[in-house]
């Protein structure tokens, strides 16, 4: 049986693929997404079997009009990208804060019984303990520091979703994905910048190319491609519990070092490091444990080598991000 289903930040990296995968499970499917980060050309061939509502997701009366009748509704909409932390924390806050309490009203007004909720693996910052799991204290270390706007408005996020109307909901779930990454994925993460550095070397020295690392490069993180988080978040959402978190991501952890030689082997070049200073609140280790989530019938299905095969043929393609954007 079809149901409503409203995806919230749709047209982002992640949404716009879980929104692929519901409209193929013949759900009606509405997206909210004012595009000042997310793009219309993901979900362009889908416009005619969904509804877009081009709002502010920090508008709490049109948020309860865009989820009038829904059965379900996925909140991913967020200003993320590392590099928007430092550079844009204000809008990173304003959006992650005001946009959760937001969405968790609206949805009351609208009568919504189910609501999923993105956080993210930065409320962590530098854990104690690698693989973590989802019992790990969350850790604001330094309010300073505008690294921390975006983790900071997620343990925001899980204190609304899960407090906001305890009674109201049947169904409130957060998910912490750890290091998604895919073709398109935008231009501000680690993967892109270090595929389009690696492009743009080749074109400027060759075969030998000087690439600037921060660190040592033996810093670590785990990589899940896109279509495997969209499997878990739907996995989670039909048989995960009420008021639960589960990682979602992949638990094979690998050097950044690593990750750069993967993707020169792919491009059939020989990278020359020259390492620099990590930007503070950095952290040097991350790999989830996905113990819970396997639980529920969740694997993660494509490996590194061939998830990074994807994204950069994608990125020798499309170097440089659209003009008119400037957060993706």
């Amino acid at each position: 049986m079809s149901k409503k289903i409203v995806v919230t930040g749709g047209a982002g990296f992640i949404g716009a693929h879980l929104v692929r995968k519901l409209v193929g499970l013949d759900n009606n499917v509405v997206v909210v997404d004012n595009l000042i980060r997310g793009m219309a050309s993901r979900i362009d061939d889908l416009m005619d079997k969904i509804t877009l509502c081009n709002d502010d997701i920090r508008d709490e009366k049109l948020m309860a009009k865009a989820f009038a009748g829904a059965d379900v509704v996925y909140h991913l909409a967020a200003v993320n990208g590392t590099e928007n932390f430092y550079k844009r924390p204000e809008l990173v806050l304003d959006v992650g804060v005001r946009g959760a309490m937001s969405v968790m009203n609206a949805c009351q007004i609208a009568g919504v019984k189910q609501v999923v909720i993105a956080s993210t693996a930065e409320v962590y910052q530098t854990p104690e303990i690698v693989p973590t799991d989802e019992t790990i204290p969350l850790m604001l270390p330094d309010s300073l520091n505008p690294r921390y706007s975006y983790g900071g408005s997620k343990i925001l996020t899980e204190l609304v979703a899960f407090n906001y109307g305890t009674d109201f909901f049947d169904r409130v779930q957060v998910f912490r994905p750890h290091n998604i990454y895919g073709a398109n994925m935008g231009w501000k993460h680690v993967l892109p910048q270090f595929i389009v550095r690696a492009l743009n070397g080749k074109d400027k020295y060759g075969t030998e190319v000087p690439f600037e690392i921060f660190g040592t490069g033996e810093e670590t993180r785990s990589f899940c491609y896109v279509d495997d988080v969209v499997n878990g978040i739907i996995t989670m959402q039909e048989k995960g519990d009420h008021r639960n978190i589960y990682h979602i991501g992949n638990d094979e952890e690998v050097s950044m070092l690593d990750v750069a030689n993967m993707i020169a082997k792919r491009l059939d070049i020989k990278l020359n490091f020259e390492h620099t200073d990590t930007h503070a609140g950095s952290t040097p280790r991350r790999c989830p444990s996905i113990g819970k989530m396997k639980k529920l019938g969740y694997q993660p299905m494509v490996n590194l080598e061939n998830g990074l095969e994807k994204c950069i043929d994608w990125y020798k393609d499309n170097r440089n991000p659209p003009a008119d954007n400037e957060l993706v």
